[in-house]
């Protein structure tokens, strides 16, 4: 197994026309650059297993936040301890969200924690939890959100050692199930968590589980473009066929960016099988899709 080296670990700020990589030993000099805001809030998404610096949810991930404006987006760059054996990189979190802490723990010099957002994909989101654990051992402080995007499923289970995202990491967890019981965990982490569909593990417009479980990704990413805040319309209730019956007069809300932080209990929804996910979308796709979020210079 690979142990994690904090020298092979960095954080790229990610604006719509550079991408600048900081070793995370040295993640303050980041503070110091005229594209970081100290002003403007931390996003920092944490991709999953066998991802690389360069794969399809940071990019999607990134345009949108750039097309969004208004943030600073950061990835981690931790490839070397994620893109191996699954066993390995999961036995890796733990020690791969300690080095994230101590980054953060860096920027908390001016970037304050109710200012900081992680968002982790699979294996990224028990990172995440580990991070924000760490963060707040260092601190005294809680990071202000997490975002679990389909937190990875194997090897995190009842009776099993690793202990991933969990609720009380940060002040609010929200949770998005997309490939419950499979590649994703079924059992709810959050203070508030939706499930996609209901329980079914396979996605509208999938045929596998590995379609379903990036589905995570691409409906929070499709929420955080302009005018698509309110595309996810989801209820509490137990299970979708209650929901679609009638039978849960409970709160709606919005899965997403926009989601209510202090929302509590669980959500069901139903999406689209293609672009814009959103039932309740109430724009088209020309946003998503367009080359908003990208240089254009």
């Amino acid at each position: 197994m690979i142990t994690p080296d904090i020298q092979q670990m960095y954080f790229q700020l990610r604006t719509p026309c550079s991408s600048l990589s900081y070793p995370i030993e040295q993640a303050e000099q980041i503070l110091d650059i005229d594209e970081f805001d100290v002003n403007k809030p931390v996003v920092l998404f944490i991709s999953g297993w066998t991802s690389t610096i360069e794969s399809d949810s940071i990019l999607h991930m990134s345009k949108a936040y750039n097309c969004r404006g208004g943030y600073n987006f950061l990835a981690l760059n931790a490839s070397y301890f994620i893109d191996t054996l699954y066993t390995w990189s999961a036995f890796n979190t733990e020690a791969v969200g300690r080095i994230v802490a101590q980054g953060l723990v860096q920027l908390y010099k001016e970037v304050p924690a109710e200012n900081i957002h992680l968002i982790g994909f699979s294996l990224g989101a028990h990172i995440a939890g580990f991070a924000a654990r760490y963060f707040e051992e260092e601190t005294g402080e809680k990071i202000q959100r997490i975002t679990g995007l389909d937190p990875a499923n194997p090897c995190f289970g009842e009776g099993q050692s690793l202990a991933g995202l969990q609720r009380g990491d940060a002040n609010f967890v929200d949770v998005i199930h997309t490939n419950p019981g499979a590649l994703g965990k079924r059992d709810p982490l959050g203070d508030i968590d939706f499930y996609v569909q209901g329980f079914a593990p396979i996605k509208p417009g999938c045929r596998a589980f590995g379609c379903s479980h990036t589905r995570a990704w691409k409906y929070y990413a499709e929420s955080v473009y302009p005018g698509h805040e309110l595309d996810f319309l989801a209820t509490r209730c137990s299970t979708l066929r209650k929901a679609e019956r009638g039978q849960c007069k409970a709160s709606t809300v919005f899965m997403g960016i926009e989601v209510p932080l202090n929302g509590k209990g669980t959500y069901v929804l139903r999406v689209n099988s293609e672009v814009p996910y959103g039932e309740n979308a109430s724009y088209n796709s020309d946003l998503i899709l367009s080359q908003c979020g990208f240089c254009e210079e």
